[in-house]
Order: C-alpha cells, then sequence, then structure tokens
C-alpha cells in the first residue's frame, strides 16, 4: 500500500493538495475520485480511500476548502461553525475545476485504467461524486447521503455512467422532497441509477467516527457499492 499528499495545479490558478492510495503494483487498476465529507479529507476519508486501494483502486482525494483554507484542514464532528465558512464558499465552477484536476492525475498515471474511474462521495463529497459523473466521463458514481443533489437535478441529462444513491432514512439533512426530486430526474433523463434507502440509518451512517454511525447500515453498504463498482469498471 502506497500513500501520499501531492498537489495538483487547478485551472483557476489554485493549488490543490490531496490524499492518494494504491496498491504498490504496475498493473494497471481502475480509478477512483473520492470525495470528502463537509469535515475535509479527514481520517475517515483517508481510511476509506486506502479500503478502496486494498480492493484494487487507484484512489485520489482533493481536499476541496483548498482556496479558503490550509493544507490538510479537517475537523472533527461536533462543532459545523468551524467550516461553514469554507463550505458555503463552495461554488460549481471552482468544484468542476478540482474534479478536472483530479480526474486528469488519475488519466495520467501509468497504473491506472484511464478509461475505468469512478467517482465516489460522502455528505457534500455526494453531491460531488454527482457532479463529476457530469463533467468527466466516468463510468460510473456513488453517492453517500448527498446533500444537495436537487441543485443539480437540471443537469441528469448530462451524466455520463450509472449512479449508486445511499440515504439513510431517518436523515434530517436530506428531505423526501429532494430524494424525489433528484429520482425523477433520473427518470425523465432515462439515466440509469440505483437508489438505496436505509430506513434503521441516519445521515452518516457509514462514519465510524460520527455519532450517526449505524454498524449493519455501512458493512451492506460497502458490499452494494464494491459490487457497483466492480460491475461498471
Amino acid at each position: 500500500m502506497i500513500t501520499d499528499h501531492i498537489i495538483l495545479p487547478v485551472s483557476d490558478g489554485t493549488q490543490m493538495q490531496a490524499f492518494i492510495a494504491h496498491e504498490s503494483t504496475h498493473q494497471p487498476q481502475p480509478g477512483i475520485l473520492l470525495f470528502q465529507e463537509a469535515f475535509g479529507v479527514n481520517h475517515h476519508i483517508q481510511d476509506v480511500a486506502q479500503r478502496l486501494a486494498k480492493a484494487g483502486y487507484v484512489v485520489i482525494a482533493p481536499e476541496l476548502y483548498h482556496r479558503t483554507a490550509p493544507a490538510g484542514f479537517a475537523t472533527g464532528y461536533e462543532d459545523f461553525s468551524v467550516i461553514a465558512p469554507h463550505f458555503q464558499a463552495l461554488t460549481v465552477e471552482q468544484l468542476t475545476a478540482d474534479i478536472l484536476a483530479a480526474y486528469h492525475w488519475l488519466q495520467n498515471q501509468q497504473n491506472v485504467q484511464i478509461k475505468k474511474i469512478a467517482s465516489m462521495g460522502f455528505c457534500l463529497g455526494g453531491r460531488v461524486a454527482l457532479l463529476a459523473n457530469m463533467v468527466a466521463p466516468l463510468s460510473a458514481g456513488i453517492s453517500f447521503y448527498g446533500g444537495g443533489m436537487q441543485m443539480l437535478a437540471s443537469r441528469i441529462a448530462e451524466l455520463h455512467g450509472p449512479q449508486l444513491l445511499f440515504y439513510g432514512g431517518k436523515d434530517k439533512h436530506i428531505t423526501q422532497e429532494h430524494i424525489h426530486e433528484v429520482e425523477q430526474a433520473f427518470i425523465a433523463a432515462k439515466k440509469d441509477y440505483a437508489k438505496v434507502v436505509f430506513s434503521y440509518a441516519d445521515h452518516g451512517f457509514h462514519c465510524n467516527e460520527r455519532s450517526s454511525y449505524h454498524p449493519k447500515a455501512a458493512k451492506e453498504a460497502w458490499a452494494l457499492s464494491l459490487a457497483f463498482l466492480q460491475n461498471n469498471l
């Protein structure tokens, strides 16, 4: 297993740190764009990256707050006010530039199967994973409890690959109306998707460092994610 932090140039002239993880092998592997929760590329996201690397993927997790926060910025899960200024400053244009910077890095790695790249994201990253599937020619995308995805509903027709959507039935942050709006957009655009709602889980159920962690839902969602990636990559 190889892990590292790298610096990427972004098209708007900024520089972005990213965490990478992959096996020590010369055999080309599929790539994964992994997108952070609202709390940064923290221990949990780095752990997910390493789990994906062990499953046979080259993973890059870009730091989406690089314009407003120092490299390596990450916080705990207790105080959202610390991250609010960074979260609120994000724009679709900036996120698109960050996605493409990370995507182009994967494209230039000799150990990546460049036509087999997918996105995965959690919370904020769930929305970014959906956007990534629109702005880059991805094979698939996975969104864990992606907040704000309804803001991208009008662009669902731009999707390149199928999208897997995970929700917690007890999630107070994502309303049923928003879930319905996103699903109807998939149907109207005739785009392939799978929606999984764990009625017994809350927002953030996959993260074992959050109070809302649900081991059963996390285990089931992870198994489904690996199967979805294998089927599409």
